[in-house]
């Protein structure tokens, strides 16, 4: 069956479609890893967006559902230039084509995916259309057209964080952290847990009143997909409990949080992704290797007085890490739990906690 990536700028490529006659539209981006591909098909923040994989091979060591990062394959469809279809791992449970059917994630394979990651190099985020079968293809370029005049990230947050009130998870005598789940990897929830945190899962739209309820010694805020701007009531929210609580923010969570200080954001051209983007600690002077999924960032430029920048991306100067000079506030914009990897910051959740008093 015919299929086609329809970019916003014209550009077109051309290929086989895996799955059912389908049409995706969302953002176009690329993920350079070799590994991972289980990974980033369920990271939450890769939410509304097209994931071109740019390595040429994808799923020789198949799906095993044990790196899952969410309950679903959260991507809107992926491009593939060579799918494996006789995987070989000990811990497959599945062929990564038959995966990609049951999750129904529209897919295209057959693809030059490197030439389309220079395209995106050059040109930068931009949207997509990918059209499986000939009903689709017909329609693509003028829903394309349609979705580039009413383009929005709106409810991308909720269509991945939790649909219930709360969960819990960790035992024991360790600090009692509220998560604010703005589309969370359970990679963080097991590292944290890992480490003797009790964690309490509340959606993104939580009051200070309902997180202040459950007695928490600390909050953390979650990673997530699309523009920080787009919650205004969590980060007013936010704001409200600067004063109240230890506070700690990755990627989105980040970005929320620099937003409730006072600091801006804005839109990378075409983001960082993937798990090679060169960090440097300011305080530490070291380079730490970290992997990456957003499309925003924090203007360093714009941070207020009383926050203290931590952290640069090496390959752009932009901010990586910032913490009140005053209160216990902190966040970074890379994924400390990377995984599949690498691994080189997974200490700073082992260090907040270490921070955090036990209420009696």
């Amino acid at each position: 069956m015919p299929a086609t990536l329809f970019l916003a700028d014209g550009t077109r490529f051309d290929g086989e479609a895996l799955g059912q006659p389908a049409l995706a539209i969302g953002e176009a981006v690329f993920y350079t890893g070799m590994t991972g591909y289980e990974e980033a098909l369920t990271d939450p923040s890769y939410a509304g967006q097209i994931l071109n994989f740019t390595y040429p091979m994808i799923g020789n060591y198949g799906i095993s559902g044990r790196a899952a990062q969410h309950s679903r394959a959260c991507v809107a469809g992926a491009v593939i230039k060579r799918i494996a279809r006789k995987p070989s791992h000990w811990a497959l449970t599945q062929d990564l084509p038959s995966w990609l059917e049951d999750q129904a994630v529209p897919t295209i394979i057959g693809v030059d995916t490197r030439a389309l990651t220079v395209a995106l190099r050059e040109h930068g985020t931009i949207l997509g259309a990918l059209a499986l079968g000939e009903e689709a293809l017909a329609t693509a370029e003028q829903r394309l057209a349609d979705a580039v005049r009413t383009r929005t990230t709106l409810g991308l947050v909720a269509s991945v964080a939790q649909a219930s009130a709360h969960t819990r998870h960790g035992e024991g005598n360790g600090p009692h952290v509220v998560l604010l789940d703005c589309g969370v990897k359970r990679a963080i929830l097991r590292d944290l847990t890992a480490l003797g945190a009790r964690v309490t899962v509340l959606r993104y739209d939580a009051s200070a009143e309902q997180i202040l309820a459950e007695r928490p010694d600390a909050l953390f805020i979650s990673p997530g997909p699309g523009d920080p701007t787009d919650l205004p009531e969590t980060i007013a929210t936010l704001q409200g409990l600067l004063e109240c609580l230890p506070i700690f923010g990755v990627c989105l969570g980040h970005q929320l949080l620099a937003l409730a200080c006072g600091a801006r954001t804005y839109k990378l051209p075409y983001g960082h992704r993937g798990g090679n983007q060169p960090v440097q600690d300011l305080q530490r002077k070291m380079v730490f290797i970290t992997a990456h999924n957003h499309g925003y960032a924090v203007d360093g430029a714009t941070l207020p007085a009383e926050l203290e920048a931590t952290m640069i991306n090496l390959n752009d100067n932009t901010n990586e890490g910032f913490r009140h000079r005053r209160l216990p506030v902190a966040a970074v914009q890379f994924h400390p739990e990377a995984s599949p990897g690498p691994y080189d910051a997974r200490a700073l959740f082992r260090e907040w906690l270490a921070t955090l008093k036990v209420a009696a």
